[in-house]
């Protein structure tokens, strides 16, 4: 399952990094809708969710999100929607680990 989410904050690190693999950082905005893709790997054994992945937030909760390789790198956002069936775009889109 997908879910998508609004950025609300992030902070200034993201927009400085340049290691090649991780120059997609630089792109995040506040205010941009992302879609976050649960995949097996990333999911618990016991309830087949992804840590984080807002289940139990309404749509004014403040969930924190952080990037990996990146701790500096990181924010806030609101869940929007959950869907089960994945569409995310190419751009704007990650995966939860």
């Amino acid at each position: 399952y997908c879910v998508e989410f609004k950025t609300e904050s992030l902070s200034h690190h993201c927009a400085l990094e340049n290691r090649p693999y991780a120059r997609w950082m630089q792109y995040l905005r506040e205010g941009h809708t992302v879609c976050v893709a649960c995949q097996p790997l990333a999911m618990n054994t016991d309830t087949h969710r992804c840590s984080g992945d807002g289940h139990n937030a309404d749509g004014d909760k403040i969930l924190h999100w952080e990037a990996v390789g990146n701790s500096q790198c990181q924010g806030t956002w609101k869940k929007i929607r959950q869907l089960e069936h994945c569409s995310c775009p190419l751009v704007h889109s990650f995966i939860f680990t």
